[in-house]
This record gives structure tokens, sequence and C-alpha cells, in this order.
């Protein structure tokens, strides 16, 4: 049994999406993250960094004692080569499954969160960040636009680790202003993806990031550290 510290955010919800394709079984805990769950102890324990999503693994491959694992391009790396799933057995194609995984970690990941926060969460509109921000994504996905061009996901015809932490990622495009319509390529992967039943079961009821603004409360909690993180 795995357990998995969650909230649905785009992050949290590349791990959802891996448990549904894959019907590994884990057990969910929610994180309340308005309520500053994050910087409680026992969670400052798994994920130092005081982010979800994190695992706790109860059956590691060693038989020692369970394993924590934070960070979710990490946690979908361990869980992958440790079970198999949503990664090819070819050297060649995991490499280039890693190197898509990483790219979406320190670019497209990163770069949308900050779009979303200057476009909807800041308390005064910063044209500069908003801008910055915005071009980037759009360059971003433009990048995966044209890798997309010929093949049916990230890496060839298999649907990997790759696309799971890209897609959530991809979901909020409204919100971080972009129009899909102008990456044909990239448009027909979304929706491929959006139609999987593992899709479909992940985000039921979720409304896409950045929809909404927040109360002043939970962005005093999530950006201003109204919380003492935890020693």
């Amino acid at each position: 049994m795995i357990d998995l510290y969650y909230t649905a955010t785009p992050n949290g919800l590349k791990l959802r999406l891996f448990f549904e394709e894959t019907g590994l079984a884990h057990r969910i805990v929610p994180v309340r993250l308005s309520a500053g769950d994050q910087f409680k102890p026992e969670f400052l324990a798994l994920s130092p960094n005081n982010k979800i999503p994190a695992i706790l693994d109860h059956a590691p491959l060693d038989g020692g004692a369970p394993i924590p694992v934070f960070e979710s391009g990490a946690i979908l790396l361990y869980l992958a080569e440790k079970t198999g799933l949503l990664y090819p057995a070819q050297p060649r194609l995991r490499l280039e499954v890693g190197q898509w995984l990483f790219w979406q970690m320190a670019g497209l990941g990163p770069m949308s969160g900050q779009a979303g926060h200057f476009r909807v969460h800041a308390e005064e509109p910063l044209p500069y960040a908003i801008e910055r921000y915005t071009r980037e994504v759009q360059r971003l996905h433009g990048v995966l636009d044209r890798r997309l061009q010929d093949r049916r996901f990230l890496v060839g015809d298999q649907y990997s680790i790759a696309d799971v932490a890209c897609y959530p990622w991809i979901v909020p495009h409204a919100g971080l202003g972009q129009d899909l319509a102008t990456t044909p390529n990239l448009q027909r992967w979304f929706d491929e993806i959006a139609a999987r039943p593992a899709t479909l079961r992940a985000y039921e009821g979720v409304e896409p990031a950045y929809a909404q603004a927040l109360s002043s409360q939970a962005r005093q909690v999530l950006f201003g550290g109204a919380a003492e993180p935890a020693r």
C-alpha cells in the first residue's frame, strides 16, 4: 500500500493520473493547503519542502522500512522504476522519458505556475510579470507542439510518465492566457489524454487551476508564510 498525500493541484494530479492509469494500490491522504496542513511536523517529515504531493511506500522493493518520497517528478520516476508501469523497457526510450519529465519539472510547471500566479492570484496586476510568464508558457507550448508533430505521445506511441507529468499543466491553459487552437498538435494530444477513462476519473469534480482568485486568507497561508514551518 502507498499513501498519497494529495491536493488537486496540477502537481498532485500527476499522481492521481498515475494511480488511475495503473491501478496501483494506494490510499489518498488529503492535505488542506489553504488550512496550512503542509506545515505540520508529520507532513514535513515526508516532504521537507512543505509541498505536495508526497508518498509513503509501505512495501519498498528492498523489504525495509517504509520509504517517503517527495517532489512529483521524483515520485513518478520512483513508481515507474519500481513497477515498470508507464515506463518503456528500452534504455533509449527511458532516456527520452526522463528528458521530458525533467523538462516539465524545470520549465513547464514552474513557468505555468508563475503565469497563473501573476495573472490570477497576485494582489496587484504587474504587467511586466504577466507578459513575461505568459510569453514563456506560450513558448513552452510551442516546444510541445513541435515535439508532437510526428508522435502520438511525447515518446512515440507509448503513453508514459512524461505525458502524465505534462498534461495537468496544460489543463489550465485558459487561465494561463493560452489558446490551444494555435498549437494543433498539442491540442490533439491534449484531447486524446482528456478522453482517457483514467483521466476522467482523476479529474472528476476537479476545477482547473487558476480558474478563480483565492480568498485573502488562503493567499496569506499559501504565499505569505502565515503558518510557521515546523522545525
